[in-house]
């Protein structure tokens, strides 16, 4: 049986995202920033390891389990896998109204 390893791959979307949260959190602290960030991709690459690591995203509509999302650090992170990749979709503040998508 042949085992690939899946990639994660940051959607123009969330990288804008991850640009804004740091941009947002540095006006306190670089180093907080810095570290939140840091916090917000070890997350991610948990995913690597079992894709279907965290829930599915309840503010996806027809669901069927690839589209999981997690929080840290009041960020909610949503992406999509498949057997190539971990698509990070997007990345919000959770104080702010989520979409529905």
């Amino acid at each position: 049986m042949a085992i690939h390893k899946l990639e994660i791959v940051w959607t123009k979307r969330s990288q804008n995202d991850m640009r804004n949260a740091f941009d947002y959190i540095s006006q306190d602290s670089v180093r907080n920033a810095v570290l939140a960030l840091e916090d917000i991709v070890a997350m991610t690459n948990k995913a690597l390891t079992n894709s279907e690591f965290f829930a599915p995203d309840k503010f996806k509509e027809s669901n069927d389990g690839s589209y999981p999302a997690f929080e840290k650090h009041h960020y909610r992170v949503s992406y999509r896998f498949d057997n190539k990749a971990i698509r990070i979709l997007r990345v919000r503040h959770t104080s702010r109204e989520p979409k529905i998508y």
